[in-house]
C-alpha cells in the first residue's frame, strides 16, 4: 500500500539513503531537501507499506505538460521474494491512475542488475544508458546511468 510521506517519515527515508550497500544505487538528500519535496506541489513523496513503513519513492515534474512523471530514489528496506516487483507495480499504478501520467520515465545505476530485471518485468523499456554518467563516491568512480521509460497505453496494455 502507498501513503503519501510526511516529515515523521524522514527518519526511515534517510535510514535507507545513507545505507552503505544502498550508496552505489542511491543518492541521499538532507532533512531540509526532503521536507521541500514532501510539501512540495510538483513533487509527491510517497511510502510503500507492509503494516510499517518498507519503501519510498519520489515522483517528480508533476503538472508539467504532456504529463510526463520522473520517478526518483525507489528504494526498499530489503529486497526478494517478489516485493520489489509489487512495489514498483503500485508505484507505476500510482503514477498513471493517480497522478495521470501519460509517461513516466526514470534512471538505475549500472551497479544494479536486480532492479532493472524489476523494471523489465513491469514492461518498462531501457531507453538509452549514459555512459559513465554517475560519480559514485564509495565506489571511488562514476557508474553508467540506465534510462528507462513506460508510457500509459504500454502500461495499460501490462495492466490487463
Amino acid at each position: 500500500m502507498l501513503r503519501l510521506a510526511t516529515v515523521a517519515d524522514i527518519p526511515f527515508i534517510r535510514g535507507l539513503t545513507t545505507r552503505t550497500d544502498y550508496a552505489p544505487f542511491i543518492g541521499d538528500s538532507d532533512d531540509t531537501t526532503l521536507r521541500g519535496w514532501i510539501a512540495s506541489e510538483t513533487e509527491r513523496v510517497v511510502i510503500w507499506t507492509e503494516g510499517e513503513a518498507t519503501g519510498f519513492a519520489i515522483f517528480r515534474e508533476l503538472g508539467k505538460p504532456g504529463a510526463i512523471v520522473e520517478l526518483f530514489r525507489i528504494a526498499l528496506d530489503s529486497a526478494g521474494g517478489g516485493r520489489g516487483d509489487a512495489f514498483f507495480a503500485a508505484l507505476l499504478d500510482h503514477a498513471f491512475t493517480d497522478l495521470g501520467a501519460n509517461r513516466v520515465w526514470f534512471d538505475a545505476s549500472g551497479e544494479n542488475p536486480r532492479a532493472m530485471k524489476v523494471y523489465t518485468r513491469a514492461g518498462c523499456t531501457r531507453e538509452g544508458v549514459q555512459r559513465g554518467h554517475w560519480w559514485r563516491p564509495t565506489l571511488g568512480r562514476a557508474v553508467d546511468l540506465h534510462l528507462f521509460g513506460i508510457l500509459r497505453d504500454e502500461w495499460r496494455a501490462r495492466s490487463r
